[in-house]
């Protein structure tokens, strides 16, 4: 929510915020706002929560309030152009790659996946296309070695609700003008699933390493052992050498040499030390993770 407090504590008149219908959450699956929709309504800006953007009743709405521009960051639907089309200076989407890198759902997942060292964010004009609108400006961002999905997203979100005000800014002095993407180094981001987040012991432990960092909070990744699944958190990769799967201690081999086990959730109980897991669980000699 760093883009949302910055506008609101800006000079810029935030005239209403879109976000996503109550959905439901919790054992009672009561229907709850969003964190965006609540932020908005504690300022006293009016929400507005359409199904989808093209319902007429949210774009009939939209018209009234004669946006100058519409700055988005992760809305998660695709926006029809006769809606893109209402404000003077269109919509401005804050996207965390710097595109064309990585254009879709998952943009800071993809870059971990793929063992990226350095990414950021953009801010774009939105089209039709996925992500593939003109670009307004960047800012860069050095991936860690130890960097979460989570970790990453959050740096992000700070710096690029920076780079969302000055592009406002900018747009408003008449100062910027968006550049189009090149033709070159465009690469796909669709969505991480929990079947894509199952962790292979067959893989190098760089790879292991990497998607455990990837899936971390969401979806997260996991193994099984003994026919139940294994949450895991993020690993850390050794130089010893252990039979892919193998549990040895609080490590687990892979293709290359083992990993260390941090975090884990066993099936149906709350995430702990692995170490306190493994105490219960006493391993047999050679047993391995599926």
């Amino acid at each position: 929510m760093p883009s949302l407090d910055a506008l609101l504590g800006s000079a810029h008149e935030v005239v209403a915020v879109v976000t996503r219908p109550d959905a439901p959450a919790g054992r009672g699956r009561t229907l709850r706002p969003s964190p965006v929709r609540e932020r908005a309504e504690a300022a006293g800006v009016e929400v507005l929560t359409p199904a989808h953007p093209r319902d007429e009743a949210f774009s009939a709405r939209l018209r009234e309030l004669a946006p100058d521009c519409c700055p988005v960051v992760a809305y998660g639907a695709l926006v029809p152009q006769p809606v893109l089309d209402i404000p003077v200076h269109g919509w401005v989407n804050l996207h965390f790659s710097l595109l064309p890198a990585w254009r879709g759902a998952a943009p800071v997942q993809h870059a971990l996946l793929h063992g990226d060292d350095l990414t950021g964010a953009t801010t774009f004009r939105l089209e039709a296309g996925m992500d593939t609108g003109p670009v307004y400006g960047v800012t860069t961002e050095q991936v860690r070695p130890t960097d979460t999905s989570g970790d990453l997203l959050d740096r992000l979100a700070a710096s690029g609700a920076g780079l969302l005000l000055a592009t406002l800014d900018g747009i408003e002095r008449g100062e910027l003008r968006p550049v189009p993407q090149p033709d070159d180094g465009v690469s796909l981001a669709p969505k991480v699933t929990a079947v894509d987040a199952r962790v292979d012991w067959a893989a190098p432990a760089v790879r292991v390493d990497r998607l455990v960092r990837a899936c971390t909070p969401a979806p997260g990744a996991w193994t099984t052992l003994r026919g139940k699944r294994v949450g895991l958190g993020p690993v850390a990769p050794t130089d010893e050498v252990v039979p892919a799967g193998e549990i040895a201690g609080d490590l687990v081999g892979t293709a290359t040499t083992a990993v260390r086990l941090g975090g884990v959730r066993p099936e149906g109980r709350a995430a702990m030390p692995a170490a306190d897991w493994l105490r219960g669980l006493r391993p047999e000699p050679g047993e391995r993770f599926a």
